[in-house]
């Protein structure tokens, strides 16, 4: 790969989309990124995007990222096709930023990461980022931090509800491949949970056994999972939950983290750090009173700028680690990452389908069987495909 580029000529996938239009909003924003080229399945969706932006309108991403003329490409097109054009970058030393989630399955994820790894013996500076932009955010940072100092000491449990991804019918029936076993893979924990999966593994690191009920089209007319509660268990024994649903309101997002020298809890965008003075299994032990309580100090922790964690941050940074001749080390969501989360939400799947205690590693070749199967009995017929106008992500979680 030559000397890293001033300007970075980025290309899109799925330039149209509702995600990409958003993100096109701040590229001018970054004076390191231009945006070169664009594509999508009709040239009548592409027109209004290059009069706007001047970029050159591909109908074949293939050609696009094969054509020279792009430096780094950001693939927000529908899931499955995720690695497909990933992989297809990185053999022609293209660098990649991957809206979440990295793929579909783990499996797919883990032949990614292959690709990545092969490709960047020839293109050593070669880039892969993924857009967990909820890492950006300063609540979630620190949490990172408590987490990795030591500060909570031995994870003992640690339980998350994030029913705040409400969405309506509308929103299912605004695309032909949302929510279908075919068309997006999956529900809540492919489409709107990444972010909190990723996050999870990132603060306390993947469970090793998953029990869960799983409901299909509870709250929707669609065929896929839209309400979730799961029982996560630890190497050390210690245990764990994650409920979402995509038809409660209002929601809540409350994260509890509790460890043996003191507890976090993240809720409504507060977060409260009770510290023990003594570690909890050292007091437990030694206290000779029978009703004794650990003496316990409470911090309220307001990190500043909450709004930061927005897309913005994770573009800048990977147009610039490109720009400055970076490595992945410097990137704030490497796009390897990406398969813990994707394996917990997929076992978390699996053990509600099948009524069964799925042990992490997956067994990914059996996930992927059972999506083909959901895929192959599926009957299930989308309503209507409606256009509902221009999208408004601030009611969003």
């Amino acid at each position: 790969m030559s000397a890293p580029p001033s300007q970075v000529r980025l290309g899109v996938i799925g330039a149209a989309g509702s995600m990409a239009s958003a993100h096109r909003k701040y590229y001018s924003q970054i004076s390191e990124l231009k945006l070169a080229a664009v594509s999508d399945i009709s040239q009548a969706l592409l027109d209004p995007i290059c009069e706007e932006t001047g970029a050159k309108a591909w109908l074949d991403a293939e050609a696009m990222i094969a054509s020279g003329e792009i430096d780094a490409v950001f693939i927000a097109c529908p899931h499955f096709d995720h690695p497909r054009y990933a992989e297809l970058a990185f053999q022609h030393g293209v660098h990649v930023l991957t809206e979440k989630p990295v793929a579909v399955t783990a499996l797919a994820a883990e032949k990614t990461n292959a690709a990545y790894a092969d490709a960047v013996k020839s293109h050593p500076k070669l880039i892969y980022a993924a857009m967990f932009n909820q890492r950006t955010r300063p609540l979630w940072k620190e949490v990172k931090r408590l987490c990795s100092d030591g500060s909570i000491g031995e994870l003992m449990r640690v339980s998350w509800t994030i029913t705040n991804w409400f969405r309506t019918q509308a929103y299912y029936n605004s695309g032909g491949w949302r929510a279908t076993w075919s068309g997006e893979g999956g529900g809540v924990l492919l489409n709107q949970c990444p972010h909190n999966l990723d996050l999870l593994c990132w603060f306390v690191g993947s469970p090793v056994a998953v029990e869960a009920k799983v409901e299909l089209g509870k709250y929707h007319d669609i065929e896929v999972e839209d309400d979730v509660a799961a029982l996560l268990t630890f190497d050390n024994g210690a245990a764990g939950t994650f409920v979402t649903s995509t038809g409660q309101t209002p929601g809540i997002n409350r994260l509890e983290i509790v460890g043996s020298h003191g507890t976090l809890i993240a809720d409504d965008d507060q977060l409260t750090y009770h510290r023990a003075e003594q570690p909890v299994d050292e007091f437990t032990k030694t206290c000779p009173e029978r009703f004794a309580s650990v003496p316990c100090t409470e911090f309220a922790i307001t990190p500043a700028n909450q709004e930061t964690g927005d897309h913005q941050p994770i573009t800048t940074n990977f147009i610039e680690v490109i720009a400055r001749g970076g490595t992945q080390a410097d990137l704030i969501a490497p796009g390897t990452e990406g398969i813990a989360g994707l394996e917990l939400g997929n076992a978390i799947l699996m053990a509600g389908l099948k009524k069964q205690t799925i042990r992490i590693p997956t067994d990914r070749p059996a996930f992927d069987a059972l999506l083909e199967e959901l895929q192959a009995k599926s009957n299930y017929q989308k309503p209507e495909v409606t256009n509902a106008g221009p999208v408004d992500m601030s009611g969003s979680a």
